[in-house]
């Protein structure tokens, strides 16, 4: 185990995935594209390692992604409409792929240092693939747990992630990541 006070956000990285199987916490995200104002959203999230998780946006929207490990799950509940994909041409070289995915991800990134700044120790990863959708990906981890995301895509658009309230390992109720669409949603599935 890596004394984490000292740690590189590399060390920090790879010890986070080397040790922790499942996860809950709360975020705010705030979306900024151009000159446009930027969109804030908060929620919860849990994950347990590989592949599952139930990210839910409780406001302004309510929103809830999940993933049972086969298929990613899009719930928006104003529209009743949940969209399905197979998770496996949704996640590699994506942000979840770093924290929700396999400890394979320096596969997908090229990952680096990225000093430290917030009060908290920075990576930057970068897909290696060129038709990633995203440009960069910066996580601070502050006593080996992630503290904020900071993702630049291809479209010009950031993405601040805060994570607050993150507990490492507890114990997950069994069905939460099973998605069962609301009776009356349309479902639209990619095939």
């Amino acid at each position: 185990m890596v004394n984490v006070a000292h740690a590189s956000a590399i060390d920090q990285l790879r010890s986070f995935l080397a040790d922790t199987k499942t996860a809950r916490g709360e975020f705010s995200q705030k979306v900024s594209a151009g000159s446009k104002p930027p969109v804030t959203s908060s929620g919860t999230f849990e994950f347990e390692r590989p592949g599952r998780f139930r990210w839910t946006y409780d406001k302004p929207y309510e929103q809830v992604i999940v993933s049972d490990g086969q298929k990613l799950f899009v719930y928006d509940k104003d529209l009743n409409q949940v969209t399905v994909k197979k998770l496996g041409a949704a996640l590699p070289a994506s942000p979840a792929s770093i924290l929700f995915g396999t400890n394979d991800f320096e596969r997908e990134f090229d990952v680096r240092d990225d000093g430290e700044r917030d009060g908290l120790a920075w990576i930057v990863a970068r897909p290696r693939t060129r038709d990633s959708q995203f440009e960069s990906i910066r996580i601070g981890f502050k006593g080996g747990v992630p503290g904020a995301m900071r993702i630049a895509d291809s479209f010009g658009q950031t993405t601040v992630l805060a994570f607050k309230r993150f507990e490492r390992n507890p114990k997950l109720e069994a069905g939460l990541f099973q998605f069962v669409p609301p009776k009356g949603a349309d479902v639209l599935e990619d095939r």
